[in-house]
């Protein structure tokens, strides 16, 4: 399983972690209570009502496993001057996964964005704004450092097949032999280059990627192309 990637965001004095794995970003509602008062505002948010049937919602709609008659029992609770629900009792009795409790080095209670902003707007509307603009902030410049590697890879690759192509028409390639011969020849070795370093032939590779564009070589790893190169 990947590892989380930790960020953080600086929103008003305030730095707030962000773990992100793949598409999904987790926001810690520890560190956005921290600025207004302790964990006992994240309680008294979840046992309001509104944010009890915003949570069921947003688990509705993105949870298949999500237990919706956990979730009626909470919602006929809230209100009660009795009435107490935590992150961890949330998640154990409904299998929710808008919100998770963590322990360890990153430890506290983080939820999805789409539930740290309605925190975030709980604790202080201007809060929410500027925490949003940082969030945005950050998920752009991840978009422009992707960019930024997508493109070298290309140009490491590029520049891999040249090398590449020059080595075998000058060392393996008879002189005699014609275009279509030669294009065989380039193929064969190309793929055994391919199986030593990815596993899998360039015709494997397209089979198991057909959204992909391009080759496997452009989506190789920087080391990957400087071990092939």
């Amino acid at each position: 399983m990947p590892k989380d990637k930790k960020d953080s965001l600086s929103v008003q004095g305030s730095v707030i972690t962000v773990l992100s794995r793949g598409e999904e970003s987790y926001i810690s509602l520890t560190d956005m209570a921290k600025k207004f008062g302790d964990d006992a505002l994240i309680y008294n948010w979840m046992r309001n009502r509104n944010t009890l049937e915003f949570l069921g919602i947003w688990e509705q709609l993105h949870n298949p496993k999500f237990k919706g008659g956990e979730f009626e029992t909470f919602r006929k609770e809230a209100g009660l001057n009795s009435f107490h629900l935590t992150p961890r009792k949330w998640v154990g009795a409904t299998g929710a996964i808008g919100i998770q409790s963590r322990a360890g080095r990153y430890g506290g209670t983080y939820a999805h964005k789409d539930i740290a902003f309605e925190f975030g707007s709980w604790l202080s509307p201007e809060f929410k704004l500027y925490l949003i603009k940082e969030f945005q902030r950050l998920k752009e410049d991840e978009s422009r450092r992707l960019s930024l590697d997508w493109n070298l890879n290309r140009t490491l690759a590029k520049l891999n097949y040249r090398i590449h192509t020059d080595a075998i028409k000058a060392h393996i390639i008879p002189a005699a032999v014609t275009p279509v011969q030669a294009s065989f020849v380039y193929a064969n070795e190309a793929d055994v280059l391919n199986v030593a370093l990815f596993g899998q032939s360039a015709k494997q590779w397209r089979e198991a990627n057909p959204e992909r564009d391009g080759n496997m070589r452009e989506y190789a790893s920087i080391e990957q192309l400087l071990v092939l190169a």
